[in-house]
């Protein structure tokens, strides 16, 4: 039986194709149990529609609290019983409780040489800090933000005249590579939360 994986997004869903892709091609030796927004209207959903994979909404509106809200969708999470939850473009923040529930089987991408620009508007930031390396972060996901151990790196050399927007399409680019591959070595047992590779 195929090692299950659940995958959270928000939005376009373009990482999720990728992974899909590679899924359908069986480079990634795994099924893919659900997809899982809370966003009612993300394309990730259509995505998710037309290669048959299952979807759920667990819209933050519809709870009176955020606790409320992280607590279905946990529960929403773990009824596909995952060896791993892949954060794919997912907006949310996760409590400590959120990922200690899935202990060390949380992926998330992020765009930015890690421990370089957490947060938000990454390209921008790189190039006002006069960065010449940028790139994309595959790592394991921890209570804290954007950290937890590294498990693949990309760079992306910044060109004169880049802007934010074509800076980003290129990161984007390297994203649909190692995304898919850090999933590939994680369900065929080659890298895990504790492996020292992963720093």
């Amino acid at each position: 039986m195929l090692p299950a994986i659940v995958i959270l997004a928000s939005g376009s869903g373009s990482n999720l194709q990728s992974i899909i892709d590679n899924v359908s091609t069986r480079r990634i030796r795994a099924s893919i149990a659900a997809v899982i927004s809370d966003n009612p209207d993300a394309y990730a959903l259509q995505r998710a529609h037309c290669a048959g994979i299952g979807t759920a909404v667990v819209n933050r509106s519809d709870y009176p609290s955020r606790n409320e809200w992280e607590s279905a969708l946990s529960d929403k999470v773990y009824q596909f019983r995952p060896a791993l939850v892949v954060l794919a473009g997912f907006m949310r923040v996760l409590s400590g409780r959120f990922v200690d529930r899935f202990e060390k089987r949380i992926m998330n991408i992020h765009p930015s040489l890690l421990p370089a620009h957490r947060g938000l508007d990454t390209h921008r930031r790189a190039i006002e800090a006069g960065d010449s390396i940028h790139g994309a972060t595959v790592h394991f996901v921890t209570p804290e933000l954007d950290d937890g151990p590294i498990i693949i790196q990309s760079p992306v050399r910044i060109e004169p005249g880049d802007s934010a927007e074509t800076l980003a399409k290129r990161v984007l680019e390297r994203e649909h590579v190692i995304y898919p591959e850090a999933i590939r070595q994680f369900v065929e047992g080659l890298i895990s939360f504790d492996d020292p590779a992963c720093r």
